[in-house]
């Protein structure tokens, strides 16, 4: 059928790359080769570019809000703020979330509905925007701070003080699966 379809040539030349395949397939003693076998390698997260990062971390925020009936759909370019949107199965409802490794609050979300998803001892937070600020002007003094007060005012922390972190436990979501930033990195300030 080949012969007939392609010519001699391809045929024959067709013929000799599947010999080729099935002779790799198998070692000397019959048994399967390694090179033909794909091999999942944890990353090291440390290693990641910042993008890969981003990825890495949104496939892991998708999967858990999954198990709350959400479809998420990662954004190629922040579009009204937003990393990915999270679609619920009511069909109704629709979050715009930024992703971040760390808690983080940052004026060019405020009164945008914006949610903030980041993890924090090795679970996942999903708070709106405005909702963390209230909460961080309650529990810390990170409105107060330089960065804060600056006109495109920023701050982020990996530490959250006790107060904060009580009153997150109804944003948590569930746990993180694996590797993640590590908890403890300094607070991150912008100062521009």
């Amino acid at each position: 059928m080949l012969l007939s379809l392609f010519g001699l040539d391809l045929a024959t030349q067709i013929d000799k790359e599947l010999e080729r395949d099935r002779k790799l397939s198998y070692d000397s003693a019959g048994e399967d080769m390694t090179e033909k076998c794909i091999r999942f390698v944890q990353v090291d997260y440390g290693k990641l570019t910042a993008k890969q990062k981003e990825l890495f971390n949104f496939q892991k925020i998708a999967a858990t809000l999954a198990d709350f009936g959400y479809n998420c759909i990662k954004l190629a370019d922040d579009w009204q703020g937003a990393d990915f949107l999270a679609y619920h199965k009511d069909g109704t409802t629709t979050l715009k979330v930024q992703l971040k490794s760390r808690a983080t609050i940052d004026k060019k979300y405020c009164g945008k509905e914006i949610w903030m998803a980041f993890p924090h001892k090795r679970h996942w937070y999903l708070v709106e925007h405005d909702r963390l600020v209230e909460k961080v002007g309650q529990h810390t003094d990170w409105l107060s701070s330089n960065s804060w007060k600056q006109e495109h005012g920023y701050y982020s922390s990996t530490s959250i003080n006790a107060d904060l972190f009580e009153s997150l436990d109804e944003d948590k979501l569930g746990c993180v699966y694996g590797p993640l930033a590590p908890e403890n990195e300094e607070p991150k300030r912008r100062d521009d």
